[in-house]
């Protein structure tokens, strides 16, 4: 059970949000090579070409996926941090809008490309990364997190693709 090794911290980082911290798993080498494995054996089933992940804790998990799996690793960041030809993407946040990039040849066409980050809340990053990943030519086959926020009902923005997570809170 990965829960044990995610740390709440209330109050931020604002009042009234409870923060799940994920740096002790991080800090535990077992936990977290453990919470890598729960990840892979949540996709097993799933033919993948590449692994994808979302700046900058999804580069973590999805790095140490990609390399668990043996697959190649796309980084999708923040505008201005990529040196190539990019794709944007841009999505609404609760006060305003943000903006996720990846280059422009990080898939082949059709390849199937399996989604990370460390926290599904109310899905709006990830829903840009997958039109992100289907812009540049990809297939997104599944998406998979650490940690969901199931109250925040993120998941019913990623449709059609199927969301998986090794520790869920509702609340």
């Amino acid at each position: 059970m990965i829960e044990r090794h995610i740390r709440d911290v209330p109050d931020f980082p604002k009042p009234g949000i409870v923060f799940k911290d994920i740096t002790p798993l991080l800090q535990d080498p077992k936990a977290f090579q453990r919470s890598i494995e729960g990840m892979a054996g949540r996709v097993a089933d799933f033919e993948i070409d590449a692994v994808c992940g979302i700046e900058s804790r999804g580069f973590i998990f999805g790095a140490a996926l990609a390399a668990h799996l043996g697959k190649s690793f796309i980084p999708i960041r923040k505008p201005g941090k990529l040196p190539w030809r990019t794709a944007t993407e841009s999505y609404e946040l609760e006060y305003g809008t943000d903006t996720i990039e990846v280059h422009t040849d990080a898939v082949e066409e059709g390849q199937r490309v399996l989604m990370v980050d460390d926290l599904l809340a109310t899905g709006g990053t990830m829903e840009a990364g997958v039109k992100l990943i289907r812009k540049i030519g990809g297939d997104p086959v599944a998406c998979v997190f650490l940690i969901e926020l199931d109250f925040l009902k993120g998941r019913n923005k990623l449709r059609g693709i199927p969301v998986h997570a090794l520790a869920r809170y509702d609340q």
